[in-house]
């Protein structure tokens, strides 16, 4: 009898030891777990659209960082040390990859992430999130999401739902025309965007603007392209709005700002920082505007408040750079008040290094 209680228990052992763990879902991002993480801390799953070292995501991260009190590791994870909540980052990368069939893919992934991690909350930063993740998967779900970055209209995605809030990304072009308009010698616009999904969306609406409109639209895949089109616009129209560079495959901000100063003959503006080496006027949006809103209304919903009474709002936040090179190119002396409330384009980039 003995015996036979001895096998039955060695059997039972090896069962037990042969079960395996259930994984960890395997993404690009940040999945390790924090030792410094405790268990009282609400879990929030940022779901960034792009990647790590695009600027635009990089401002919202850093946003959304500072609010919580976190910080970012080299390898993408999150540092939680410091941080008010547990927060962990997926990076769906489709600015890179803008195949359907890849940003489905990487909604799905997400979707991996949530079911195993079940975060307290979401942050959807940007329109791919939400339309292949929220839209599908959790639509009026029991779980909160805090949407940013949402371009012009968040109804064309049926939203808000009762699960969520957020903040809306509006270009701010209609005052960049008017002040672009004081150093023109015409009235003809126009538009030079790389041909992406993003910025076609951006050229419906400006579309719809009553403002103002566009003679002249370039939409461009590669360096090349671009050249060819800011150098025709140069004769075509009295000024120039340079829309964005992500999306053209080849992109180098060095050439393409040489390019820009040895062929400028009329005031170009923009609406994103990225562009300035190439633009005379910046009316920027700030990402970090959309980040912190996130986070801090993140915080009031995870103390309670629900996302349905907390109102959808627009970006309201703007910083105005002046390429000092291509004024002089101009010929064109900005009032001294004007320049007091900008910041120099030359000046910025050499902060960053």
């Amino acid at each position: 009898m003995k015996k036979i209680i001895a096998i039955l228990l060695i059997i039972s052992f090896a069962i037990i030891g042969c079960k395996k763990q259930t994984p960890e879902p395997q993404n690009s991002v940040s999945q390790k777990a924090n030792d410094n993480t405790t268990a009282q801390k609400k879990k929030v799953l940022y779901v960034d659209s792009y990647h790590r070292g695009y600027e635009w995501s990089d401002g919202v991260t850093n946003g959304i960082l500072l609010t919580f009190g976190a910080a970012l590791n080299d390898d993408d994870t999150v540092d939680n040390s410091g941080s008010k909540v547990d927060l962990k980052i997926f990076r769906m990368d489709t600015k890179r990859n803008e195949k359907e069939d890849f940003i489905k893919n990487a909604a799905l992934k997400a979707t991996h992430i949530i079911e195993w991690w079940k975060p307290d909350l979401i942050i959807a930063s940007d329109d791919n999130a939400f339309k292949y993740l929220i839209m599908p998967y959790y639509r009026d779900a029991n779980l909160p999401v805090v949407f940013c970055g949402l371009n012009w209209d968040a109804s064309i995605y049926g939203a808000p739902y009762k699960n969520t809030t957020g903040m809306v990304e509006v270009a701010l072009i209609v005052k960049l025309i008017e002040d672009l308009k004081t150093y023109s010698h015409g009235d003809k616009i126009g538009y030079l965007s790389a041909e992406t999904s993003t910025e076609r969306k951006n050229l419906e609406y400006y579309n719809k603007m009553p403002e103002f409109s566009f003679s002249k639209v370039h939409m461009v895949k590669t360096l090349k392209e671009w050249e060819d089109a800011f150098l025709m616009l140069q004769d075509e129209v009295d000024m120039l709005i340079f829309e964005n560079n992500a999306g053209i495959t080849d992109w180098n901000d060095e050439q393409a700002g040489q390019f820009a100063l040895d062929n400028a003959k009329i005031p170009v503006g923009t609406t994103n920082p990225w562009t300035m080496q190439c633009s005379l006027i910046g009316f920027t949006k700030l990402p970090e505007e959309q980040g912190v809103y996130s986070a801090k209304t993140a915080m009031k919903i995870l103390d309670g408040k629900l996302p349905s009474d907390i109102p959808v709002v627009t970006n309201e936040k703007a910083k105005i750079y002046l390429n000092m090179k291509i004024a002089k190119k101009l010929g064109i002396t900005f009032p001294m008040d004007y320049m007091a409330q900008a910041e120099f384009f030359e000046k910025q980039k050499q902060n960053e290094n």
